[in-house]
């Protein structure tokens, strides 16, 4: 596994959700579902699904709102109706892998960021990209923010 820090921008154009923390493995993926059935409604896009997360700040913290989408080529100034745009730019440590791995690549990506000393911005959405592999495999590119 490769960790790195990053400043990155993020254009996206999605849907936005909200549901208990608990909830969001099963939710999220509805939710982008019914996204996906809309992605014909939205022009300049890249091929790139992302989603943004509400982080849990603390074990009294029970919901969070998400946005799924998809990444956009520009900022936009109109976009469909039940949709939102939203441009995000922050410092980020981030890391890659398979789909299937996804608590442990969040697990492994904060424990690398604790020792490298940096410190998480609980104010700002973590981001999550996917990307279709082969054999129907997808991985997940995470970034959680931080601040610089």
């Amino acid at each position: 596994m490769e960790f790195k820090k990053v400043k990155k921008i993020f254009r996206v154009t999605g849907i936005k959700g909200k549901e208990s923390f608990a909830n969001f493995g099963t939710e999220v993926p509805k939710l982008a579902q019914q996204f996906l059935a809309r992605l014909d409604e939205i022009d300049n896009h890249s091929d790139t699904e992302i989603a943004l997360f509400e982080p849990k700040r603390d074990d009294n913290h029970l919901e969070g709102h998400y946005y799924v989408g998809v990444i956009v080529k520009e900022t936009k100034k109109e976009v469909p109706i039940g949709m939102d745009y939203i441009e995000t730019t922050f410092d980020y440590v981030t890391t890659r892998g398979k789909i299937n791995d996804l608590n442990k690549l969040h697990n492994n990506l904060l424990k690398w960021a604790n020792e490298q000393g940096y410190k998480r911005n609980l104010e700002s959405h973590i981001v999550e990209t996917y990307h279709p592999m082969e054999n129907n495999e997808e991985e997940v590119e995470i970034y959680l923010p931080i601040y610089s």
